[in-house]
C-alpha cells in the first residue's frame, strides 16, 4: 500500500510540474503576441505570470526586461536582465541592455562595465558612445575622449558626440580646442538653440568676438531666448570688436528692465567715457550716485568728466571729495599725473 501511494504521489508530482511547463510556456506565447503587437503592458504581465509557473524560464525573464524596457520601467529592467545575467553571463542581449540601461539611469559606474563588455565581445554599435559619455559624465575627459572620438567614426552624423567633446574642452577651459567641436555640433543639428548660445560663450572665452556674435546672432535666429543674459552678453563681443553703438543699444535694452542695476550703470558710464561723451558718462555716474550716495569711485568719475570738458576746477574739487571718501581712489590720480 506504501509503495502504491509512493508511485501515485509521483505521478502527481510529475502531472503537477507538466502543468506548471504547460501554463508557463502557454503564458510565455500570450506575452510574445502582445509583445509583437506593442502592448507591452499586457505582454509584461503574461511574462510574470509565465515566470510565476517557471521562475527558470529564461525566455520569458529576457522579454520581460525588454518589455519593461519599452515603457521605460528602467529600475524593474534591469532586474529582470540581471536575473538572466546570473544564469547565462555570455548573454548579449542582456549585456547590451544593462549597458543602456544603466546609461539611461545615470549610472555611469555600471555602464561603463557593460559597455566595456560590449566593446570586448563586439556588441551592437553603440558601445563607444556609452563609455564615451559615460566617462565625460564621471569627469573623465580623457577615457572620454578616447571613446567618443571612436563613437563618431561609428556614427559621424551623431551631433551629441561633438557637443559632448566641445563641452569637455570648456570643463577644461581649453575654448581654443572645444570650439570646432562646438561648431560641427551646431553644423549637424539645427534643433538646439542652446547649443549655439554655448558655441558663442566658447568663441568670447578665447576671446573670437567676431565669431561669438556670429553664433550669438545665430542662436537667436534659432529660437534663443534673447534675455538679460543674452543681450549683455552679445553687448561685450560687440564692445571687443569696437562696434560701441550696438554695445551701448544692448545695454540700455537691459537698463529699462533692471534701472537700478549699479553695475550696468557703471558699465554704460565706462563706455561713453571711453568714447569721448563725457555728458552721457556723468548722467549714468550720476544715476549711480542717487542710488548710493557713498559711491565714491561714481564721484571721482564725475570729477573727472568735469575736467575733460574743460572744468579742471569743479573737476578736481568733486575728485578731491571722492579721495576723501575713499583715500584709495588717490591711485587714480597719481596714475593720471
Amino acid at each position: 500500500m506504501r509503495h502504491i501511494l509512493t508511485i501515485l504521489g509521483m505521478a502527481a508530482s510529475s502531472f503537477a510540474f507538466a502543468q506548471s511547463a504547460d501554463s508557463s510556456a502557454a503564458y510565455y506565447q500570450k506575452g510574445t503576441d502582445a509583445k509583437k503587437e506593442r502592448r507591452f503592458l499586457v505582454a509584461s504581465q503574461h511574462f510574470n505570470k509565465s515566470l510565476e509557473f517557471n521562475p527558470a524560464n529564461i525566455d520569458a525573464r529576457r522579454d520581460l526586461g525588454s518589455a519593461y524596457l519599452e515603457m521605460r520601467r528602467y529600475p524593474e529592467s534591469i532586474i529582470a536582465y540581471g536575473e538572466v545575467i546570473k544564469k547565462l553571463p555570455e548573454d548579449t542581449a542582456s549585456i547590451s541592455n544593462l549597458a543602456l540601461l544603466y546609461f539611461y539611469t545615470r549610472k555611469w559606474d555600471q555602464a561603463i562595465i557593460y559597455g566595456k563588455k560590449m566593446l570586448d565581445r563586439k556588441i551592437g554599435s553603440n558601445a563607444n558612445y556609452i563609455l564615451g559619455k559615460s566617462f565625460y559624465e564621471s569627469e573623465d575627459y580623457g577615457q572620454a575622449f578616447t571613446y567618443l572620438q571612436a563613437a563618431g567614426k561609428d556614427d559621424p552624423n551623431n551631433a551629441e558626440i561633438p557637443y559632448a567633446i566641445g563641452r569637455g574642452y570648456t570643463e577644461m577651459s581649453n575654448y581654443k580646442a572645444g570650439a570646432p567641436f562646438f561648431e560641427k555640433a551646431v553644423q549637424l543639428d539645427t534643433t538646439k538653440p542652446r547649443w549655439v548660445y554655448e558655441c558663442a560663450l566658447n568663441f568670447a572665452a578665447i576671446p573670437d568676438d567676431r565669431n561669438a556674435v556670429k553664433y550669438y546672432l545665430l542662436a537667436a535666429d534659432r529660437g534663443y531666448r534673447q534675455d538679460n543674459d543674452y543681450y549683455e552678453n552679445l553687448s561685450i563681443s560687440y564692445q571687443g570688436l569696437g562696434q560701441m553703438d550696438k554695445c551701448i543699444e544692448l545695454l540700455q535694452k537691459v537698463l529699462a528692465k533692471k534701472p537700478a542695476d549699479l553695475e550696468l550703470l557703471n558699465t554704460l558710464a565706462d563706455i561713453h567715457y571711453k568714447i569721448g561723451k563725457y555728458q552721457e558718462a556723468m548722467d549714468y555716474w550720476d544715476k549711480m550716485l542717487e542710488y548710493d550716495k557713498k559711491n565714491a569711485k561714481a564721484l571721482y568719475m564725475i570729477g573727472m568728466c568735469y575736467q575733460k570738458k574743460g572744468d579742471k576746477a569743479k573737476g578736481a574739487q568733486l575728485c578731491d571729495q571722492a579721495i576723501a571718501m575713499d583715500p584709495s581712489l588717490a591711485r587714480l590720480k597719481q596714475q593720471k599725473n
